[in-house]
């Protein structure tokens, strides 16, 4: 018996805390709760295939393996790291020899994405003949990673990061099993919520290490600092990370809140992204999103770029931090962008007719006796400056795409082009 014990009390706190029932699983109630897909699925006893999809430390291995002991499955675990085809080929043997005698397979595959096009395509088959139910988990938006045929076949269910209230329930277990109370002030318990970034695995280790090294009695923030290392930011600069925090930068400067804005580029920085697509991608926001609303945000754009590159980080990154609150806080238009997708698309459909004669140059004696060039008007002569001639081709009519707002300095250009309009139906009015 003794023996015995000691193995158990080895174990690792992770695994010992490991929810043994689907009540014990904390934070993704929107799935497992009343109303909630998984659950439903549980209550029917049916279990279809499906992808998980979430960060780490969510509780996406654990939710697959009660499915498999709720329903009397055979839970067959397989990680796309480290396995190939031989791997599959003999997971699917062994499950065709599970299904002659009457037991399904749940087949769980960590980090699915990891598979290329074919691994992934020789689900299919045993997925549709129910050989295997396939859990796929990955951290990886699976539009971008999966086939179109596995999730043609598969339901994807979001698991959510945990929060400090998920963490002060497993905290409390893992005093219950370590039959110890670790005593952490607010501030402290709060921080290592916040380093935890939503990862429960990585909360219990901590939690472990601390039973293990600190010393009696509270432990502050100080202290804790001084125990732990803290967890690296969820994000690759190369994967799903990359695009989700863009885009969240990009939205919250459209959104007008340079706080936001800050925070996600923060973020990004600190993930190791490369400046210099940060900067790219702002300078593209100053010409869609600002446009002539305000004219300066493209120069200040460049300028603020070049000033990066020439101190570098940190002191270049102040340079970046002043775009984003000039950009948020600027007035916003797409005149611009629409205008040019409309003139886009209209080049597309006319891209055929020729321009008006009147104001194509006429170098030659031949093309001046055919009439090219004749009847132009040379603006700056008018009293107004202003012909209100035709320049679009003659079988087209005149068109308007660019329609400035009434914000920043559209509105000056409002007021100009509104003017020439009421010269253009004076001096050329509709027949």
């Amino acid at each position: 018996m003794s023996g015995l014990f000691e193995r158990l009390t080895t174990r690792p706190l992770a695994d010992r805390l490991r929810p043994k029932t689907f009540e014990e699983v904390v934070g993704q109630s929107h799935l497992l709760g009343e109303k909630g897909p998984l659950h439903r699925m549980i209550e029917k006893g049916k279990i279809s295939s499906f992808i998980l999809w979430g960060p780490p430390g969510c509780g996406k291995t654990t939710i697959a393996r009660l499915l498999a002991q709720t329903n009397e499955m055979h839970f067959e675990p397989l990680s796309a790291v480290f396995s190939g085809v031989s791997d599959l080929r003999k997971v699917f043997e062994e499950a065709k020899k599970r299904r002659q005698i009457g037991k399904q397979t749940l087949l769980f595959v960590d980090e699915i994405h990891r598979f290329n096009r074919s691994q992934q395509d020789s689900f299919l088959p045993f997925m549709e003949d129910g050989t295997i139910t396939l859990i796929g988990a990955t951290t990886e938006n699976p539009s971008f990673e999966l086939n179109g045929a596995l999730l043609s076949r598969s339901q994807v269910f979001m698991l959510k990061p945990l929060t400090e209230d998920d963490f002060r329930k497993i905290f409390i277990r893992a005093q219950k099993e370590m039959e110890k109370e670790l005593l952490l002030t607010e501030e402290a318990f709060s921080f290592l919520t916040k380093t935890s970034h939503g990862d429960g695995r990585f909360f219990i280790n901590m939690l472990e290490m601390l039973y293990e090294f600190a010393p009696d009695g509270e432990v502050d923030l100080e202290e804790l600092t001084t125990l732990i290392s803290q967890k690296a930011p969820a994000y690759d600069k190369d994967r799903d990370g990359h695009y989700s925090l863009i885009s969240a930068l990009h939205k919250s400067l459209r959104g007008s809140d340079p706080n936001a804005a800050l925070y996600w580029a923060a973020r990004m920085v600190q993930g190791g992204e490369d400046v210099k697509y940060i900067f790219r991608r702002l300078t593209r926001f100053a010409t869609e999103d600002v446009g002539l609303s305000d004219p300066n945000a493209v120069n200040l754009s460049i300028s603020c770029w070049q000033t990066f590159e020439r101190l570098g980080a940190p002191e270049g990154l102040l340079a970046l931090a002043e775009l984003i609150v000039y950009l948020a806080t600027a007035p916003k238009s797409i005149g611009v962008y629409k205008a040019w997708n409309l003139a886009q698309k209209r080049a597309a459909e006319t891209n055929s007719l020729p321009p008006p004669s009147h104001i194509i140059n006429a170098p030659t004696k031949l093309m001046k006796d055919m009439g090219f060039s004749e009847g132009y008007i040379y603006d700056p002569d008018t009293k107004e400056s202003f012909s209100g001639q035709n320049y679009f081709p003659e079988e087209m009519r005149r068109e308007e795409f660019y329609r400035p707002v009434e914000r920043g300095f559209e509105r000056l250009i409002k007021k100009r082009l509104d003017y020439w309009e009421e010269l253009r139906s004076k001096k050329c009015p509709k027949k």
